[in-house]
């Protein structure tokens, strides 16, 4: 099995556009949505915690479109440097099943299963 490297360089190229779009929207929903702030019936400690709770919301969305574009980003520059496909961590190919499931793979499965035990195994911070 193979990849279609045009078919996973188009499938990016439109995923960057959509969440570009997404980040677009969430970021003109913020100015509507400051402009039209109305009073709470419940008094302002609810209506700040709910304020609270949509930013936080927000902002958890907003991080989690800026890490999918990072990795789009990331991949279509390989497709530029020609090392799309090799993984990032020892230069290997990228199994094409893992590709076609996921584009924007940056790691084989050896490396990012490494990478997942090396992050349990560190202890919290903070």
């Amino acid at each position: 099995m193979t990849v279609d490297i045009k078919k996973a360089r188009t499938y990016l190229e439109s995923e960057r556009k959509r969440l570009n779009e997404e980040m677009e929207q969430l970021e003109a929903n913020v100015s509507s949505s400051e402009e039209r702030r109305e009073g709470s019936p419940f008094g302002k400690r609810e209506e700040e915690a709910t304020e609270a709770l949509e930013l936080e919301k927000r902002l958890a969305l907003e991080n989690r479109i800026r890490q999918e574009l990072a990795k789009i980003e990331h991949a279509l520059q390989k497709f530029e440097k020609g090392t799309y496909g090799l993984c990032d961590s020892c230069g290997k190919p990228i199994d094409p099943a893992r590709l076609e499931a996921l584009p924007q793979a940056s790691l084989c499965m050896t490396c990012k299963e490494q990478q997942a035990k090396n992050a349990k195994g560190k202890p919290a911070s903070g």
